[in-house]
């Protein structure tokens, strides 16, 4: 099994990450803003990158939109997801909008070689203040049908999706980034509101994986969902009947803090059932995870292969591709008008 996603610290590789790349446990990679410079130094990168994993590997980016797009120059600005609704003209307008972006977004990012844009996030906007605009909407069901054309973009591009933060992050006021948040409420308004967006696209066959939070739900389970045996195994795959791959949210964040050190974090969330595991911001941290961990065997080559980009949709450049064009056209418009 390979379940560690790891990060690199600029536009190139260094000898140090030349040579882990090739670590047997190494299943990816996660690109951030400092990896980017111009769009033909990225495609180096990612070139540099597969060439020393000597493997298939996972190349992935948080590229939702908004103050989440990592890439800028020579890429489409993409709008919030929240803008799609909130400042849309009518509700099919923000459809349209929603397969457009994700759609322009994935088409952009598979040209350069990357294969994962970890979207799309199917929380409820409520008080978080890690997700605000983030979120589609503060309504269940409108969450539902706008991420359904979202994902629906992103698969006509050749990208597969990720939904998070299971079962919902919006409920909760603090960032998991810097804090541990506690969503005290009762169960049953967990399942029946925040995790509606989650049943609803997997129910639907919509998304290829999921990214669960490091929330602690405190009338389900002690410990964070990343962590738990139950949100994962006992909810996520035997209620649910998720089928797809289980990405970890970064085990960095101070969020997963409560688990211990970043080796007790990681054999965590695999004993909890996640099949990759983000490992970002923090290289000794990394190192330590690759010379400590043991794992037992699981089929992740099989996994890769199903979230690894399909490049065949776009067989042509970008700039000949007429749905490109069109979709982008949509987004210049829209963003020209907000």
């Amino acid at each position: 099994m390979r379940p560690i996603i790891l990060d690199v610290a600029g536009y190139q590789l260094t000898a140090t990450e030349q040579e882990y790349l090739a670590h047997p446990l190494v299943a990816g990679v996660i690109l951030f803003t400092r990896n980017f410079d111009n769009v033909v130094q990225l495609k180096e990168l990612v070139q540099q990158i597969r060439f020393y994993a000597k493997q298939p590997i996972l190349i992935g980016v948080d590229h939702e939109g908004g103050r989440v797009q990592r890439f800028h120059q020579d890429f489409t600005t993409l709008p919030a997801c929240g803008d799609l609704l909130c400042k849309a003209d009518s509700f099919e307008e923000t459809l349209s909008l929603a397969k457009a972006s994700a759609f322009v977004m994935a088409s952009e990012l598979i040209a350069c070689d990357i294969d994962l844009s970890f979207a799309p996030v199917l929380d409820i906007n409520g008080i978080s203040d890690v997700i605000k605009e983030r979120a589609f909407s503060d309504d269940k069901h409108q969450v539902i049908k706008i991420a359904t054309a979202y994902t629906e973009g992103m698969k006509q591009a050749g990208m597969a999706s990720t939904g998070k933060h299971f079962p919902g992050h919006g409920s909760v006021k603090a960032d998991s980034h810097i804090a541990l948040p506690v969503d005290s409420r009762p169960k049953d308004t967990i399942f029946s509101e925040d995790m509606l967006p989650f049943i609803g696209l997997i129910n639907a066959n919509k998304l290829d994986a999921i990214m669960p939070s490091h929330v602690v739900y405190s009338e389900c389970d002690s410990l964070p969902c990343g962590f738990s045996d139950y949100w994962l195994q006992t909810v996520l795959k035997s209620q649910l009947g998720f089928k797809g791959a289980i990405i970890s949210d970064d085990i960095s964040m101070h969020g997963a803090s409560f688990v211990g050190n970043h080796l007790s974090r990681a054999e965590g969330a695999l004993k909890a059932g996640c099949d990759f595991i983000l490992a970002c911001n923090d290289a000794p941290a990394a190192m330590t995870i690759l010379d400590g961990l043991s794992v037992a065997t699981r089929d992740s080559v099989s996994l890769i292969n199903r979230l690894a980009a399909d490049k065949s949709k776009l067989v042509e450049p970008l700039i000949d591709n007429n749905l490109w064009k069109q979709s982008k056209q949509i987004l210049e418009q829209f963003n020209a008008k907000i």
